[in-house]
């Protein structure tokens, strides 16, 4: 197996008990990861600080003991790193390819945590099909969807008072100003841009939060696209009402 350069020296702090298997599995993602297309070839000398440091911070916005969905996992990521970096997470990987779903397995052996890492085949609209409805206190996602489309995604999965966690880029102030009202609309609220790693990793992560709004008794939750079509018919019908007199 080749190596992974050293890395970063806040990685031991960061991964405190998980860091030696941590190593285990940046080696895994340089080498099977790259030939089995699942890691870009330049990303092998950026594995720690881009990927594994960048996903494993976000359990500072996890509480303890916690059953976390990682939608969309790809190569295990944000969800491997977070289940190293935190042994009370209960973490679900849920990717839809079955290749990459081959490699999660056997990444999930060969750490060792077969007993709180589970690997499912599936994709997210359909995981209410797959899994339990509001099954979970955290969904993940790594840049998966835009915000509108990721929080009608997600909210099905995760529990009225569970969070959404969505890893994003520099551009989400932005790109929340535009899909605040429709989070809201869905039943999130408390959306915010926050940043964890700070004063500990180089690039802190950037990710974006909301809570899962328990239904208030008589009000269903839904889209805004939903209401607007409603509102959308009842104007045509309004505008038939006043055509017919």
């Amino acid at each position: 197996m080749v190596p992974v350069y050293n890395p970063p020296s806040v990685a031991p702090e960061v991964f405190g008990a998980g860091f030696e298997l941590a190593r285990v599995y940046a080696d895994l993602l340089a080498t099977a990861g790259v030939e089995r297309g699942l890691i870009g070839p330049r990303e092998a000398d950026r594995l720690w600080e881009r990927h594994l440091l960048n996903s494993a911070v976000v359990a500072e916005a996890i509480d303890q003991a916690a059953a976390v969905v990682d939608v969309g996992s790809g190569a295990g990521l944000p969800g491997i790193p977070l289940a190293l970096a935190r042994p009370d997470l209960r973490v679900t990987l849920l990717e839809p390819m079955q290749r990459r779903c081959l490699f999660l397995q056997e990444a999930v052996g060969r750490l060792g945590l077969e007993g709180r890492v589970t690997v499912l085949r599936g994709r997210a609209p359909d995981a209410a099909a797959t899994v339990e409805t509001h099954a979970f206190d955290v969904c993940l996602a790594r840049a998966l969807a835009p915000l509108e489309r990721l929080g009608a995604m997600l909210l099905p999965m995760v529990k009225p008072g569970g969070v959404m966690l969505a890893l994003r880029g520099a551009g989400v102030v932005e790109e929340l100003s535009i899909a605040r009202g429709e989070l809201e609309a869905q039943g999130w609220r408390d959306v915010a841009v926050v940043k964890c790693g700070v004063g500990r990793v180089t690039d802190p992560t950037t990710v974006l939060r909301a809570v899962h709004a328990a239904p208030q008794p008589g009000r269903r939750q839904g889209s805004g696209k939903t209401r607007e079509t409603r509102r959308g018919r009842e104007a045509q019908r309004a505008g038939g009402r006043a055509r017919s007199t």
